[in-house]
């Protein structure tokens, strides 16, 4: 099963590809679609979308995993990051990719084991479990890569039954 994970942004939209047989990882591809700062933001919400559709065009996943929308104390950031999302939903949407939606808290629990991990202790587990190298960057990437792998882990239960 080919997985691609999403880490919605608007100035950077991390993205990892892996490909999972059973409890097995292997890391397709990992990056950003970015967008410059000064572009108008209904343009920055186009090239999310192009890139979107250019990396399911390329990577052809099975399935795309999100991560849901928290906000903190910038509501502002928040509601840019939503439209964000909401093409992002779009471009899976319009190339045929069924997604799922985590809360990093699922995240969290799907990749250390423990939902109030820290950010470091997930992005140390995320390079364990793809036995890559070194840490993936931008840190978006490595987000996008532990929500490729919370995708199946949780495809997996369900496949089990277990969810």
């Amino acid at each position: 099963m080919i997985i691609l994970g999403i880490d919605p942004g608007y100035a950077t939209v991390g993205y990892g590809v892996i490909e999972a047989d059973g409890m097995h990882f292997r890391t397709v591809d990992y990056g950003a679609v970015t967008t410059p700062a000064n572009t108008p933001f209904d343009i920055r919400l186009e090239m999310i979308y192009d890139g979107i559709c250019e990396l399911c065009d390329r990577y052809k996943p099975d399935a795309a995993s999100v991560e849901e929308l928290f906000f903190n104390t910038n509501i502002t950031t928040g509601i840019a990051v939503g439209h964000s999302r909401g093409v992002i939903l779009l471009a899976l949407r319009k190339s045929g990719v069924d997604f799922y939606e985590y809360t990093p808290l699922q995240v969290k629990q799907s990749v250390v084991g423990y939902g109030r991990a820290e950010k470091k202790q997930v992005m140390i587990m995320t390079k364990t479990l793809l036995g890559l190298e070194r840490m993936p960057r931008p840190d978006d990437a490595a987000d996008a890569l532990a929500l490729a792998v919370c995708h199946a882990h949780s495809a997996k239960s369900q496949l089990l039954g277990l969810m």
